[in-house]
């Protein structure tokens, strides 16, 4: 069962409306938008009962907000592996799955789509993980988007050294389904 966050980030807000987040934040300093700052802080949170009034007063669809179609881009050089993993998620869940097999492709694919949730195969040759997620990391549209790394057989302190860099989780088991999508769930913010 899908479990709605009552507050959301203007990143995850600008992936349900299909907007840019410097749209959101707009709509929020204009005082369109209802939610508060925090404190000490630039960042903006918005209430998602505010948000439901906002989309319904500008005749939006709220379908994205309650459907909660969740966006991923998967980043793996073996198309096969990818297809795979593609198919197995769609038959799991409600998932808009993208593939990239090149980081040039993933950017281009990245800023088409806006994901909600990137995963990267760690043991690509051709995909430099960590370049990817600091580019995700330092780009305003996609400010909301998870970074899951996957990588088999992984040691607690790479674990570790990866979240520090950047990464939102990291799936060791990389085929079982299972563990990848609670990764994505525990990743997103949307809803988990």
């Amino acid at each position: 069962m899908q479990k709605k966050k009552d507050v959301l980030t203007t990143g995850q807000v600008a992936q349900i409306c299909n907007v840019a987040p410097r749209t959101v934040t707009k709509w929020f300093d204009a005082g369109q938008l209802k939610g508060y700052r925090i404190p000490g802080s630039r960042d903006r949170r918005i209430p998602t009962a505010e948000l439901v009034k906002f989309m319904k007063a500008h005749d939006m669809p709220i379908d994205a907000l309650e459907a909660g179609q969740m966006r991923l881009l998967i980043i793996d050089d073996d198309w096969e592996s990818a297809e795979n993993m593609a198919t197995a998620l769609q038959a799991k869940k409600n998932y808009e799955v993208h593939i990239a097999q090149n980081s040039f492709d993933a950017g281009l694919l990245a800023q088409k789509i806006v994901p909600h949730v990137i995963l990267i195969n760690l043991m690509s040759s051709n995909i430099d993980a960590s370049v990817i997620s600091k580019y995700v990391r330092t780009n305003d549209d996609l400010s909301g988007t998870k970074v899951i790394a996957m990588a088999a057989a992984l040691k607690d302190t790479e674990a570790e050294a990866l979240m520090q860099k950047g990464f939102d989780e990291i799936v060791t088991e990389t085929g079982d389904i299972l563990k990848v999508i609670q990764a994505i769930n525990h990743a997103t913010a949307i809803i988990y």
